[in-house]
């Protein structure tokens, strides 16, 4: 490391000696400074030139988001917090990370060993965390973008901002998509990014009854052809409705070298809710650690039924095909695929794009398979945007003939066509 820790942290307690109840005061502007002069320290040692690889694929992701704005028509897009803030800017977003062990440093309740440890931790997770959200956003733009340029447009939000986050929309007791493409001729496409979630519960009949949503397997990205609003489907094992195509995204290139513990796909008996208040009040992320059977072990053998399973990742994909069952399934590798692991994903019907990297080109089948997908069910009308000025003409004419505006439209274009009905859409 090229900078001297110790000598770090000394100085820094000049600045900022504790008080008696534990809490550092920064006598001036130096100690502040110097604390952040630690952080980079240990995010240039932790991070390095993948903190600069990050920035690159950042940049590639807002190319993507650009291109498609422009294609949509969008207003905006909302990314997940986390990823937003990574995205305003990578290192500071680390910074925050070292917030809570840099404290605790100075303070005295940890060693500089401990320090190291936990700080090195928090680093590598974040930023691997937040290049593979930033692979599955490039690959999702990228290809929404493609199919803008096969004549689809964006319906749902309505308010025109590309939702790429979750962050309070089960809160209905609804899972709803995240995206609805409309192709007049072809149909819609409903796309789910980072779904099932859990749902909103309010007793322990109302958590037994989702508790599905909690242990269910989470795929990158499911897409329903038709307009689909909702995909929970409680009747059913796992409890959403049967995606037509699932998209899976690996970024890394050892992914498949790589292991998962599903902790929670196996566990049958979900937490009572006074027994999820007592564990609230206990601590929030505690908790929830406890309910998906990440850590405290003593506790989550108190909970499961039944033994974890540790899966290799390229296990886990066709694990997601079985338990699915969609009609098409795609992984995209941003690096090449032994050809045995590529065999035995073929072989149980998943299609496997590799050496993709950062070439949009290499989406541009999977847009057209979607494409092959698109419906008109789940929809008894279709909006039509018009520009003000063929608004104003419509409802002229509306006014004029005595009729609907889509009495109007159809009848305008029955007889630009020649009289005869406009015949059912080509699927």
């Amino acid at each position: 490391m090229s900078c001297d820790i110790e000598g770090l942290l000394r100085e820094i307690r000049r600045e900022a000696p504790v008080d008696r109840d534990g809490v550092p005061r920064m006598r001036s502007v130096r100690g502040v400074e110097l604390l952040d002069r630690l952080k980079d320290c240990i995010i240039d040692a932790v991070a390095g030139e993948r903190l600069r690889e990050a920035e690159e694929w950042l940049r590639r992701v807002a190319e993507a988001y650009r291109a498609v704005s422009e294609k949509l028509g969008l207003s905006g897009v909302t990314y997940p917090k986390e990823f937003r803030s990574f995205i305003e800017d990578p290192r500071q977003h680390l910074k925050k990370k070292l917030f809570i062990y840099a404290h605790d440093l100075v303070r005295g309740r940890i060693d500089v060993d401990t320090f190291l440890s936990k700080a090195y931790a928090a680093i590598r997770t974040s930023l691997r965390t937040n290049m593979r959200s930033a692979y599955q956003v490039w690959g999702l733009l990228t290809i929404l973008g493609f199919l803008a340029d096969e004549g689809y447009s964006l319906v749902y939000p309505e308010h025109r901002f590309l939702n790429i986050d979750r962050s309070g929309k089960q809160r209905l007791g609804i899972i709803p998509p995240n995206a609805v493409l409309l192709n007049l001729e072809r149909g819609f496409l409903s796309f789910f990014h980072e779904a099932p979630r859990p749902l909103t519960w309010e007793d322990s009949s109302d958590l037994t009854r989702i508790w599905g949503f909690y242990t269910a397997l989470r795929p990158d990205i499911m897409v329903y052809g038709g307009k689909v609003m909702n995909i929970v489907d409680l009747g059913s094992s796992p409890p959403i409705k049967r995606p037509t195509v699932i998209i899976e995204f690996k970024e890394l290139e050892d992914w498949y070298t790589r292991t998962r513990d599903l902790k929670g796909y196996f566990r049958k008996r979900p937490l009572t809710a006074e027994e999820w208040r007592s564990k609230w009040i206990d601590g929030l992320y505690d908790g929830l650690a406890d309910v998906l059977g990440v850590k405290r072990s003593e506790v989550r053998r108190s909970i499961e039924q039944g033994r974890s399973l540790r899966v290799r990742e390229h296990r886990l994909v066709k694990l997601y095909h079985s338990v699915y069952k969609p009609r098409h399934m795609v992984l995209i590798c941003r690096k090449k695929v032994p050809g045995e692991i590529r065999e035995e994903l073929e072989n149980e019907g998943i299609e496997v794009f590799d050496g993709v990297e950062f070439s949009p080109e290499k989406l541009r089948l999977v847009a057209e398979l979607l494409d092959r997908y698109a419906e008109f069910t789940g929809a008894d009308k279709i909006l039509i945007e018009l520009d003000p000025e063929t608004a104003t003409l419509l409802a002229k004419a509306s006014r004029a003939l005595g009729m609907r505006y889509a009495e109007v439209i159809r009848h305008a274009l029955e007889k630009l066509i020649g009289d005869e009905s406009p015949s059912e859409p080509d699927k």
